[in-house]
């Protein structure tokens, strides 16, 4: 048996006291709507915590999204993942910054993704927070992987889609031994 390796724990507090004052949010945010949409509506202007106030301004998106059929809600899935990779890589470009911390539209793809087919109900759309920010916050294999090596638009979607998907998995089987 294994012991606990705090090798991945320190790895991360270490990145996280390395890093410098976060780089300006554009003020195209405010004036235009791609930016708009890039920055989570707004929410990747807050100063500290963007991509949990991104994640948290998901949720009533959510609830909407929730009223959906699974086939409906899969193919919105799809399509946003999309159109979040493509916004994420233009809006790179032009910032000439990859994956600004505010720009967090791909927290928004990942609590979706999160949420696929989860059951209704506010105890499941905070457990869902709790554990899509979890795994989007300490990023374990392979999320950070990705995270570090895929790059492009789709790559700085693609990590929150698959800490979604690991919440997603944790939610579905939760939900199978609660019922």
């Amino acid at each position: 048996m294994s012991s606990f390796n705090f090798t991945s724990l320190k790895s991360y507090f270490k990145k996280t006291a390395e890093k410098k004052s976060p780089p300006d949010v554009p003020q195209a945010v405010w004036e235009k709507p791609l930016y708009f949409i890039g920055f989570g509506l707004g929410s990747g202007a807050i100063p500290f915590a963007p991509g949990t106030f991104g994640t948290l301004l998901a949720i009533p998106f959510y609830l909407l999204l929730a009223k959906l059929s699974l086939i409906a809600y899969v193919i919105f899935l799809v399509i946003f993942i999309a159109f979040s990779s493509w916004v994420s890589e233009r809006l790179s470009k032009e910032i000439k910054l990859h994956d600004h911390p505010g720009m967090n539209i791909d927290e928004f793809a990942g609590f979706f993704v999160t949420m696929l087919n989860a059951p209704l109900g506010w105890g499941w759309v905070v457990l869902g927070f709790i554990l899509f920010r979890l795994f989007d916050i300490f990023k374990p294999w392979p999320i950070r992987y990705i995270d570090e090596n895929v790059h492009g638009g789709f790559g700085m979607i693609l990590d929150d889609v698959v800490a979604g998907l690991f919440a997603c998995f944790i939610i579905q089987l939760t939900a199978f031994f609660i019922r």
